[in-house]
């Protein structure tokens, strides 16, 4: 009986969600233009690794170069948030400006992704333009290699270093599953709305429609007039 009474809601209120999801079947079509192929995207990866001197001492037991292996697996699980940061992002700009290239700091934050793997610390790339792309990762490798004792000078001056073990090409990728899949997302999510709407303004109204509703309120119906 309660799936009659919401259908018949929704249909007495269909205009709500049909209006919400037109509005954005519009919006979309106009601002996104979905039947446009979307501009290319290019990636590329890099690899490196942070290698640790062992302290001169050679009276001492350094237990086989255990700990500067793990100092080492330290340091690169630092520098993949060290990477993600402000500072690093603003000198590669600075790498990038002696080319006479001009690149926001936020903006390579933006299309800098890091991670680890098995030790050692990967960065993937992202720009629209390739030959920028090769640009960017250029300046990347040379922060980490040349600079990598600014950020961490502690334990990098004059016993450590970053090294380049992989620098990959540029590829084009596709759009991702959430660009494919936005537009439809719209659309449901705009229906889903526009019920939720439909239903909150049949709760707030209080118009008597039917002998339920004057039943609901306690007080007895003599007849009712059906509509055919």
């Amino acid at each position: 009986m309660e799936l009659r009474i919401y259908w018949h809601i929704l249909l007495r209120r269909k205009w709500i969600p049909i209006t919400l999801f037109l509005l954005t079947l519009l919006l979309t079509l106009v601002t996104q233009k979905p039947w446009q192929s979307p501009p290319p995207t290019y990636a590329m990866s890099l690899s490196f690794s942070v290698g640790m001197q062992p302290q001169a001492a050679p009276t001492a037991y350094n237990y086989d170069g255990y700990y500067t292996a793990l100092a080492s697996e330290y340091l690169i699980d630092d520098f993949a948030e060290i990477v993600k940061g402000s500072e690093f992002a603003a000198r590669v700009t600075q790498h990038l400006a002696d080319k006479g290239i001009n690149i926001a700091p936020g903006a390579i934050q933006g299309s800098t992704q890091t991670g680890t793997l098995h030790r050692i610390l990967q960065i993937t790339l992202y720009s629209a333009d390739a030959t920028q792309l090769a640009d960017i990762a250029d300046a990347v490798s040379t922060t980490l290699t040349a600079d990598a004792s600014l950020f961490m000078p502690r334990l990098l001056a004059g016993q450590g270093a970053v090294y380049l073990i992989n620098r990959g090409n540029v590829v084009a990728i596709g759009p991702s599953l959430r660009q494919r899949l936005d537009f439809p997302l719209r659309l449901v999510l705009a229906l889903v709305a526009g019920i939720g709407l439909a239903f909150l303004a049949e709760y707030l109204d209080d118009r008597v429609r039917t002998s339920a509703d004057l039943e609901a309120l306690g007080l007895p119906t003599m007849g009712e007039i059906p509509r055919r």
